[in-house]
């Protein structure tokens, strides 16, 4: 890869240290088990915040995404988001393990989350700036393949030197859960220090450039035609509806995977860590790898034969009754999870006019999040009526395979 590609694809090891740290593992875990009041309602809080912050990045990203384009102003407002993600997930540190700590700790992970979120609009768009249509596969997957890595990698900073040590480092004290919120100072050193190479990478265009009112005002008029040209865009309008899908079924698979271990195979805390681990390892690997075939197959093909084998595979998951078979086919589907991510992100590079990158960009953040809290529902009302956690979880199929039904009738143009 070149320079720049590897500026690029190095801000990936540095993001995904706050969904793995703050959104998957411990924060989470912290809040609802050291903050909230009993676990029913941390859980009930934290499930509220993350909806208000999905809603805040289903307005905001193609908005700002397409204020971007006007105004050449990708690195800047990665810059920003990159900033605010850092500094609220630093903030994190004055939450301290009592329920009157809770709203300080949502607000704080809500904002970061938003900034996260937004942050991968412009961070995506850059793309195209870095690879040649022919490559865009192969720059992408192994990018993704190292955002896994990158979480791993913090993680596991955080646990042997954070976490697990009893007395703990640095003088830090237990009982104030300080060995616990010191990850979250953690993450954000991580972000700002590993995330900077592309913002000198990958400059804004030179001036002179619109001022900001301007770029507003073409922004909104950008995605406004954006939004009427869709109808006349079957491939495009069709991908996004098909990724709709399968993006409520992957997110609704990452949040409640955990919990249905825990539940149909009894694992305890430090066997989910472990199973967490090794699933992202696999996910990490499956995205490398097929990042260096993708570009031959092509995205969307790349995309449906992941989505092809996720069904294959979690059928398998929701109806075995063997601990062993579980683990081995859950490591197999961690192979697939990464690909169908980092191939729908190079098929939205191929798609989005040049212009309109980041607008576009912003529609695909919006697809993700739209409807989701669709998936949790069925899910909830699944399990709920049939008092059956593999009912539940079968639901996930639904969603990835009506995804993938979809996305098999879009036909690519080529370029």
């Amino acid at each position: 890869m070149s320079r720049k590609a590897w500026a690029w694809a190095l801000y990936d090891w540095a993001n995904s240290a706050f969904p793995t740290v703050v959104s998957t593992f411990v924060i989470a875990a912290y809040f609802t088990q050291g903050i909230a009041a009993d676990a029913a309602t941390g859980q009930a809080q934290w499930g509220w915040m993350q909806t208000l912050a999905g809603v805040a990045i289903a307005l905001l990203s193609p908005v700002l995404g397409a204020v971007a384009d006007a105004g050449g102003r990708r690195r800047m407002m990665l810059l920003l988001c990159t900033v605010v993600t850092s500094v609220a997930t630093g903030l994190i540190w004055y939450a301290t393990p009592h329920p009157d700590s809770a709203l300080w700790a949502l607000a704080c992970v809500g904002i970061a989350t938003v900034g996260f979120e937004l942050g991968t609009v412009f961070y995506n768009s850059m793309l195209p700036q870095v690879a040649p249509p022919e490559r865009l596969g192969r720059i992408s997957g192994l990018a993704w393949g190292l955002g896994y890595a990158g979480g791993l990698a913090c993680l596991l900073v955080c646990l042997m030197l954070l976490v697990q040590p009893n007395p703990s480092l640095f003088g830090l004290d237990r009982a104030e859960a300080e060995h616990v919120r010191a990850s979250a100072l953690l993450v954000a050193v991580w972000m700002l220090g590993f995330g900077w190479p592309v913002l000198l990478a990958l400059p804004d265009p030179p001036p002179p450039r619109p001022g900001w009112g301007e770029s507003v005002r073409h922004g909104l008029a950008e995605i406004w035609g954006v939004l009427k040209r869709l109808p006349h865009n079957p491939v495009m309008g069709r991908f996004l509806l098909a990724r709709l899908f399968y993006t409520d079924g992957l997110n609704t698979l990452f949040a409640f995977g955990a919990i249905y271990a825990a539940g149909s195979f009894g694992m305890g805390f430090e066997e989910i860590l472990m199973f967490g681990i090794a699933l992202n390892v696999t996910a990490g690997l499956g995205a490398a790898g097929f990042g260096l075939i993708e570009d031959r197959l092509g995205a969307r093909e790349t995309v449906l034969v992941s989505l092809g084998a996720l069904l294959l595979l979690g059928s398998g998951v929701v109806l075995t009754d063997d601990k062993t078979v579980f683990w081995g086919l859950a490591m197999a589907l961690g192979l697939f999870l990464g690909p169908a991510q980092s191939a729908s992100r190079s098929l939205m590079a191929h798609l989005a006019p040049p212009e309109e990158v980041s607008a576009h960009f912003g529609l695909f953040a919006l697809s993700g999040r739209i409807t989701g809290f669709l998936g949790p529902a069925v899910l909830a009302l699944v399990t709920t009526a049939t008092a059956s956690q593999r009912a539940g979880m079968a639901t996930v199929l639904g969603f990835i395979a009506l995804g993938a039904v979809i996305l098999a009738t879009v036909k690519i143009p080529k370029r």
